[in-house]
């Protein structure tokens, strides 16, 4: 009996013994767990590796050189039969706009009309002019001989009486008037004949230049492209917006239809902060990322740099002063278009083997750059010392040890 409750004692004292290690355990167990709980904020591992010191602005495609295709300067009214599509690609001498010729053979054929009547009228004018001319030669040819003549009767005033010679005498006065006005008259008649034969001329030569002209219009009525390269129309005012031609539209003689652009000088244009300036040189390589071409990465040069830093109306308030870049791509590609929008990145420096963060995992406070580093149960913070910025990184120089975790977000501050 007492063996028994021995036993019965020393299997208690083991189950109690038991009991107290897994609650020993447990509590030890909950302890290093909640020493070593995740973060409820976002956190950043600080890792070492390659800082790359970069600065990033926005650019546009643009042509340096390009051609303007135009309506038709000399022509009328002007109605798109065909025109090409925006952005479509051309070889030269294809086919960019054909206008309606009708209007314009209807044209040439009344000038041409117009300028054979012309002709016709001075022919006539200048054969009138002739008969004329004789007409008053052989009149003044007879007053000429009747002078003569009454000269010749009136010499005879020696041999006749009184009377007949004072006779004579008048007539040959009245001769000479009549000869005078007979003179007069070819001058006048040859005036007159002249200023019409010039007034016909110069109808003649204004139906000549519209023939010409028209026949110029009508050589215009298809517009081709100079050189190859890729459209862009040019939009136009409508009550629906701004809109390129379309085929059945009419356009206004000179009407700018569309450019086509060197391919050769395409550039990226774009502006930089005066405060970047000093980080940018000639030469220097650019990487370019197309909004509109995605699957595809650039790389170019800084080719011009402006002098003089300008107002930047278009950058917002407060208005910055901006030095214009011009930069020239190593590629080439048929999808490039002016107009076209580019995220444009130029590494100025690369510092390998370095402590970096990104800038959100910084904080000013109390007059010092701080982080905040995840340490067992909470965050402590930490004086950093930053050596260098770079968009949204930031190379630590003191503060930081590569594998700690420090805060995206900062944890002192009030939710």
């Amino acid at each position: 009996m007492i063996s028994r409750i021995r036993q019965l004692w020393i299997q208690r004292k083991a189950m109690v013994v038991v009991a107290l290690l897994s609650m020993g355990s447990g509590a030890v167990l909950g302890a290093v767990r909640y020493s070593n709980r995740f973060p409820a904020i976002p956190t950043f591992e600080v890792k070492r590796g390659e800082f790359i010191d970069s600065v990033q602005f926005r650019g546009e495609v643009k042509a340096m050189k390009s051609v303007t295709i135009s309506a038709p300067a000399e022509a009328g009214d002007l109605e798109i039969v065909k025109i090409a599509a925006d952005g479509t690609q051309l070889k030269q001498g294809d086919t960019i706009v054909e206008f309606d010729k009708t209007k314009t053979e209807q044209e040439l054929a009344q000038y041409r009309s117009t300028l054979k009547s012309a002709q016709a009228e001075i022919e006539q004018a200048r054969a009138q002019a002739r008969l004329k001319e004789e007409e008053d030669v052989t009149v003044a040819m007879k007053a000429r001989y009747d002078v003569e003549a009454a000269k010749l009767d009136a010499s005879k005033q020696e041999i006749v009486s009184r009377i007949e010679g004072a006779e004579a005498k008048l007539k040959v006065a009245d001769a000479e008037q009549k000869l005078h006005e007979m003179e007069e008259k070819l001058k006048s008649d040859r005036a007159v004949n002249k200023a019409t034969i010039e007034s016909k001329t110069q109808a003649s030569k204004k139906a000549a230049y519209d023939v010409q002209r028209a026949e110029r219009a009508l050589t215009k009525m298809i517009l081709r492209a100079p050189l190859a390269g890729m459209i862009s129309l040019v939009p136009v005012w409508r009550p629906e917006g701004e809109v390129p031609f379309k085929p059945g539209d009419r356009a206004w003689p000179g009407a700018p239809m569309g450019e086509l652009p060197d391919v050769s000088s395409l550039r990226i244009s774009a502006r930089v902060d005066e405060t970047e300036r000093g980080r940018i040189a000639i030469k220097q390589l650019v990487t370019a990322q197309l909004d509109a071409i995605p699957d595809r990465q650039f790389t170019g040069n800084i080719e011009q740099i402006s002098t003089i830093a300008t107002i930047d109306f278009s950058a917002g308030w407060p208005i910055p002063r901006n030095f214009n870049l011009e930069i020239a791509l190593d590629q080439a590609d048929t999808r490039l278009k002016p107009g076209m929008t580019a995220q444009l990145t130029v590494v100025v420096d690369r510092v390998p083997d370095a402590l970096s963060i990104p800038s959100e995992a910084s904080f000013q406070k109390s007059g010092q750059t701080v982080a905040y580093v995840w340490e067992g149960s909470k965050f402590q913070e930490h004086a950093i010392e930053i050596r260098r910025r770079s968009r949204n990184r930031i190379l630590v120089a003191k503060g930081l040890r590569a594998g700690e975790r420090v805060a995206l977000k900062d944890p002192s501050a009030k939710e």
